[in-house]
């Protein structure tokens, strides 16, 4: 993963209502939530929800798929779990050189 599509990433989970959208999304697993159930178990109301879930679309943080009539949103978890590891990635690098420096 690149820097620039790391912070588009972090930039996206860097609302409050967004990181709630996000989290509610992740909880409801791979069977996703529709709008509607997302403004229920948030309560964020629909004209801000629809920019929050556009704005996570954007950051490749959710799927949004057309089923009849209804938007279908699910959290994008290989994306989700692309940024854990990015930030992660470096996890203590200087201690373990350290480590084999002073060894």
């Amino acid at each position: 993963m690149d820097w620039e599509i790391a912070a588009q990433g972090f930039a996206a989970m860097g609302s409050e209502a967004r990181l709630q959208v996000l989290k509610t999304l992740i909880r409801a697993g791979n069977e996703g939530l529709t709008v509607g159930e997302i403004q229920e178990r948030t309560g964020i109301a629909p004209s801000t929800l629809a920019h929050h879930l556009k704005f996570l679309s954007a950051a490749g943080l959710l799927k949004q798929e057309k089923v009849g009539r209804t938007i279908l949103n699910q959290a994008s978890f290989d994306q989700v779990e692309q940024l854990a590891n990015f930030i992660l990635s470096e996890c203590c690098a200087d201690v373990k050189q350290k480590a084999a420096k002073d060894g």
